[in-house]
């Protein structure tokens, strides 16, 4: 089982030109500085923003776009439609959700496959 995921990781899409930060909302705050993550924290931009450009041949504004460019892959602003990440905590959950682990990833509607690059906070060493 992966390490637990909060809100804060860092994410990238196989189709997105860039990483984004995962957000979860404070009701999941359990004994973390930041709200821990579950399955069902999939939603497009209030828990997965984009990724700057999307690469899709299956998205359809990439799909218009390349045809109006003769065939050229043109990307598009990224706004991803997720589902559930998979897998989850098998015994771990939190307000009755299954806990996202780092080695959880969702999928995309238009081919791209999410994964968490960095699963928790990172600690700053202060001198």
């Amino acid at each position: 089982m992966g390490s637990q995921v909060v809100s804060g990781a860092l994410l990238q899409c196989t189709f997105g030109a860039a990483p984004s930060a995962l957000s979860v909302l404070p009701a999941n705050r359990v004994m973390s500085a930041a709200p821990s993550a579950t399955m069902m924290d999939f939603v497009p931009a209030m828990n997965i923003p984009p990724f700057g450009m999307c690469q899709s041949p299956a998205n359809p504004t990439v799909a218009a776009a390349t045809a109006a460019a003769l065939g050229v892959l043109t990307p598009m602003p990224c706004m991803p439609v997720t589902t559930p990440w998979v897998p989850a905590a098998s015994k771990v959950c939190i307000k009755g959700k299954p806990a996202l682990t780092s080695d959880s990833s969702c999928t995309c509607a238009y081919g791209g496959v999410i994964k968490i690059n960095v699963p928790a906070q990172m600690k700053a060493q202060l001198k």
